[in-house]
């Protein structure tokens, strides 16, 4: 199983207040774990006031208001930038031929001059998983899963990629229920 490029959808089910209500964007899936963003929970700060902490000058004021995510209760202190184009920065991670996640400091810089990927998420954060500690929380029915739409994150407002994402199974979000079953 791999599920890289695809979203979590918390069930109604979900505990963990880190992931109750949430979307996640799965960037790698492998034997060894996985890596994703939280894409529907925005933070206080914006992207004026992350890139004013860390002294880079934001000249696109169509950007000034965006939301910094939440990505995910790991490295909460370390920026994530979900974007696409993938371009060619320092540190990136190739999700697909057309999304990336940036860790450096030079895709920001590229933000800040207008020179950035068309599409961007900034996160603080990112959600972890160890060997098999995914796979095992599928089992027990704590996620569901769908092949992602990168338009779901980058053209949706925060507010509705969740119910989005469920609509690519088909499904009304309203009708989810919290209970677990097995056939």
């Amino acid at each position: 199983m791999n599920l890289t490029h695809h979203f979590l959808i918390a069930m109604p089910a979900m505990t963990d207040p880190n992931f109750a209500n949430t979307l996640t964007y799965v960037c790698e899936h492998n034997p060894e774990g996985a890596l994703g963003i939280v894409v529907n929970r925005r933070t206080d700060l914006t992207l004026s006031a992350l890139f004013e902490q860390i002294h880079i000058p934001l000249e696109d004021s169509d950007l000034r208001e965006l939301p910094v995510h939440f990505g995910g209760p790991v490295q909460v202190d370390q920026g994530f930038v979900l974007h696409r184009p993938i371009g060619n920065w320092h540190s990136t991670l190739a999700i697909t031929d057309e999304v990336g996640l940036t860790t450096s400091k030079d895709v920001l810089e590229a933000v800040g001059r207008g020179e950035g990927p068309r599409n961007v998420l900034v996160s603080l954060g990112y959600a972890g998983w160890g060997a098999g500690q995914l796979e095992q929380e599928l089992a027990q029915n704590a996620w569901l899963t769908v092949e992602a739409d990168p338009d779901v994150v980058f053209d949706l407002p925060v507010e509705d990629r969740l119910p989005a994402a469920v609509r690519l199974l088909g499904i009304d979000i309203s009708r989810l229920s919290g209970g677990v079953g097995h056939a």
